[in-house]
């Protein structure tokens, strides 16, 4: 059982999402927190696999909740929770440690699907995020060096960027690119680490 807690500012969504996971028989919500510090507080008593966390959090900014938790729990997986018009956050929640965002409003079947790639080592992003993403790796790679060939590792990411950029899923692009399904979740995974290590 994938043991998920739920950090949201509003009781009724917070209800709706965990009706939605506990559809699927793999996950159990175990707790919703309605501000980081209740999240803290509960997680040092509870075993968690996931977090999924409201964008926009009461009482502590959901960025330094995401920096908390990453020190005291790494392997806790957080993943932000957001409505349409919050796209323009989630790049600075990556940057804090989280590892991807789900739409609070998708369907059952799509956010069960984000989670699962979650916990293969995946990372669910927008197609905003993904722009943003491919700006700034593309910018942190002239800055690093205007002389030398862009690494191959790197022109993967850059690939896959621009794809989940157009709204392609992992399946498209791993056909698209002739590659793995694997490789596509793995590379972005070093491309979210990369985000982390450049904000530390």
């Amino acid at each position: 059982m994938i043991r998920i807690a739920i950090a949201e500012v509003i009781t009724k969504i917070g209800e709706t999402l965990k009706e939605k996971i506990e559809l699927a028989p793999d996950f159990q919500v175990a707790f919703i927190a309605k501000n980081g510090e209740e999240m803290i507080l509960q997680l040092k008593e509870k075993e968690i696999d996931i977090i999924l966390m409201d964008i926009n959090m009461a009482e502590m900014n959901g960025n330094d909740d995401i920096k908390a938790i990453c020190s005291n729990w790494p392997y806790i997986k957080i993943v932000m929770s957001i409505v349409f018009d919050e796209e323009h956050c989630i790049f600075d929640s990556l940057l804090a440690g989280s590892i991807g965002v789900i739409r609070k409003d998708d369907p059952p079947a799509k956010i069960h699907r984000g989670l699962y790639e979650v916990l293969e080592g995946g990372t669910p992003m927008s197609k905003n995020t993904a722009k943003k993403t491919l700006d700034w790796l593309k910018n942190h790679q002239t800055q690093q060096n205007k002389t030398l060939k862009i690494p191959q590792y790197l022109k993967l990411e850059i690939e896959i960027l621009e794809h989940l950029a157009l709204g392609k899923s992992y399946e498209q692009i791993a056909n698209k690119l002739n590659i793995s399904y694997y490789n596509v979740k793995t590379t972005l995974e070093k491309t979210s680490k990369k985000l982390q290590e450049a904000n530390k």
